[in-house]
């Protein structure tokens, strides 16, 4: 089973693109969705996070109240590795989960949506990373038409993230999401068409010659 990384920076059109993986059928992880459910009413994290940060986090529907969270963690990078020491390995639990669910399904491709791919480590179980670049000044332009988006608040959270500049560097494909839906998709199916659908037909062959 060949495994694709989706990642980007914030704003630039990773989570647009990701949808266009149900398009061609391509089961996808998203590891976004798993924190969202790991912090949501009985969410697995939920607990943890509460007696980290406080019962202020907690929203009355029992889930992790994100904005207040957010306030505590992004200008701290003490803070933000403490979330991320709770929120990671129950994320790559539920990644894992997937990957084998898949496998025994018998899917010859998959793909993990993961904004922080290179930032941990993850590019080390793929076999092909997509990068979804944007133009600085339209990353920014993006981020903060975003609800509760401050110009701290962004800095903050690009300062955590390795420059796409240098994600470009590291990534088997890139797509530039600068230039609308059609040009990024059009990128898309001529990556998972050429060298992606290479790459599951030299695993099939081999597996068929084992």
């Amino acid at each position: 089973m060949i495994i694709i990384g989706l990642t980007g920076g914030i704003a630039s059109g990773k989570s647009t693109t990701a949808t266009m993986f149900g398009e061609r059928d391509i089961p996808l992880h998203d590891a976004d969705a798993a924190v969202h459910e790991l912090m949501g009413p009985g969410g697995a994290a939920v607990d943890s996070v509460v007696a980290a940060f406080g019962c202020d986090v907690l929203a009355p529907d029992g889930s992790i109240d994100r904005q207040r969270l957010g306030s505590k963690v992004f200008a701290s990078p003490d803070q933000r590795q403490l979330l991320e020491s709770i929120i990671h390995p129950l994320v790559a639990a539920a990644r894992d989960s997937f990957l084998a669910s898949n496998h025994k399904a018998g899917a010859p491709l998959v793909g993990l949506d993961i904004p922080l791919l290179f930032e941990t480590g993850g590019e080390a179980i793929c076999d092909f990373v997509i990068l979804c670049s944007v133009d600085p000044d339209i990353q920014k332009q993006r981020a903060l038409s975003r609800p509760g988006m401050t110009p701290d608040k962004l800095d903050a959270i690009l300062q955590s993230q390795m420059p796409l500049a240098t994600k470009r560097a590291m990534a088997d494909a890139v797509i530039e999401t600068d230039h609308g839906l059609d040009a990024a998709r059009r990128s898309l199916q001529a990556i998972l068409d050429g060298p992606v659908r290479e790459l599951v037909e030299t695993e099939t062959r081999g597996g068929r010659d084992a």
